[in-house]
């Protein structure tokens, strides 16, 4: 190890995440499970507002585009991705 660089001396001193012992601890999903039915309520209340908004074809191709980028955005950024 004394002809290694700082850089791959990191490389083996690095926790790994996916190992049980390390990485976040869950103690409790009730917590959990309460904020994903929060989020998806709210969610489902700001569909159904920004549906009732819709008027005319215009604004539902610009919600369409908008939503579209998002989930392109979504994809490229997602970290587990093969290039």
């Amino acid at each position: 190890m004394s002809h290694m660089t700082v850089n791959q001396r990191n490389q083996f001193e690095r926790i790994d995440l996916s190992v049980p012992s390390t990485g976040v601890q869950l103690r409790g999903k009730r917590a959990l499970t309460v904020t994903t039915l929060i989020g998806f309520a709210l969610v489902a209340v700001m569909a159904y507002a920004s549906i009732e908004r819709l008027d005319s074809w215009h604004r539902i191709v610009v919600l369409a585009a908008i939503v579209l980028t998002v989930i392109g955005a979504m994809i490229a950024l997602n970290p587990n991705r093969r290039a």
